[in-house]
């Protein structure tokens, strides 16, 4: 079992940027996939981002296209999410989670997901 822990949330105003870090114990995140995830009050946890294991392959949701970037270094353990031009609405507690499987494209839903860590607030003000 990996732990994940997530770190960089915070409050930013609109446009502004933050960087979340999400660090591994427990295993080497290796081959797995990576995902970015994030849950607004009220609301269920959506899909941002997710990397898969070699790196080579991401893929975001269409509402942080060209805002957002998933990126990932071994030799760190760990995974990142760049986020600049930050809005109010993405606004939201944000998860990083591992897949302990093989994929070319990466996970999109909150099932295909092993482990998660506890998030991180992030809060746009406007």
């Amino acid at each position: 079992q990996v732990q994940l822990v997530e770190s960089g949330g915070g409050l930013v105003q609109t446009g502004g940027s933050l960087r979340l870090s999400c660090a591994a114990s427990g295993r080497t995140l290796g081959a797995y996939s990576m995902g970015w995830f994030r849950q607004a009050p009220g609301k269920e946890r959506e899909f941002v981002a997710t990397i898969t294991g070699s790196g080579f392959t991401t893929y975001s949701t269409d509402s942080v296209k060209g805002r957002f970037a998933i990126s990932r270094d071994t030799v760190k353990n760990t995974v990142y999410l760049q986020m600049n031009g930050l809005k109010p609405e993405d606004t939201a507690h944000y998860y990083c989670a591992a897949a302990y499987r093989y994929s070319r494209a990466g996970y999109r839903t909150t099932r295909e997901y092993d482990s998660w860590g506890q998030g991180t607030q992030v809060t746009v003000s406007s």
